[in-house]
C-alpha cells in the first residue's frame, strides 16, 4: 500500500493563472474544469472559475487548486505574510509548499521561474542543512520553501 499527499491551494477567482503560471515553472501537464463544466450555467458569474485544476508533472511534482466559489478578488485565500525579522522567519500562514530537488541546478532553475513577481523571505543559498535553500510569496499570495535535499542523520 503507498499513500500520497498533495498540496491543494484555494484560490479567489485566479486559480486557472496560478496553474499555468505553475505548470510554466515546473512543466507537466494542466487540467482544469470550470463550475460551468460541471452545470453552472454560463451567464453566472463565476462559471468560468475553476472548481477542479491540477498541474502534475512525470517527476512527481503535483499541485491542486480551485477558486473559493463565491470569491472572486483575485488572491490567494491563505494570503498571509511571511517576512525575516532578526534572523527568523516570522509568518501568520497556515503553509508553507515544500519543493526539494535532488540538485542545486535543479532548485535553481524551480527558483527562477517562482521568483518571478515574488517578494523573496530568504533568498536561495547555502544554508547549514542545505547546499541550497531559500523562501518566497509568489504573485498569487502562495509562500514556497525551495531545498536541495540533503543526507542528514535522524539521530
Amino acid at each position: 500500500m503507498s499513500i500520497t499527499t498533495t498540496t491543494h491551494l484555494n484560490f479567489r477567482g485566479d486559480a486557472r493563472a496560478a496553474l499555468e503560471f505553475y505548470q510554466s515553472v515546473f512543466g507537466g501537464e494542466v487540467a482544469i474544469a470550470t463550475y460551468g463544466d460541471f452545470g453552472m450555467p454560463a451567464g453566472v458569474p463565476g462559471a468560468e472559475n475553476v472548481v477542479f485544476g491540477q498541474v502534475e508533472t512525470a517527476e512527481g511534482f503535483r499541485v491542486m487548486a480551485y477558486d473559493i466559489p463565491g470569491q472572486s478578488d483575485g488572491s490567494a485565500a491563505s494570503a498571509g505574510s511571511t517576512r525575516r525579522e532578526n534572523g527568523t522567519t516570522v509568518t501568520d500562514q497556515p503553509f508553507f509548499v515544500s519543493v526539494r530537488g535532488e540538485t542545486l541546478h535543479e532548485v535553481e532553475g524551480y527558483w527562477a521561474g517562482l521568483s518571478v513577481g515574488a517578494s523573496i523571505v530568504e533568498p536561495l543559498a547555502a544554508s547549514a542543512w542545505s547546499p541550497g535553500f531559500g523562501m518566497l510569496t509568489d504573485s498569487f499570495g502562495v509562500t514556497w520553501i525551495l531545498d536541495v535535499a540533503a543526507a542528514y542523520s535522524a539521530e
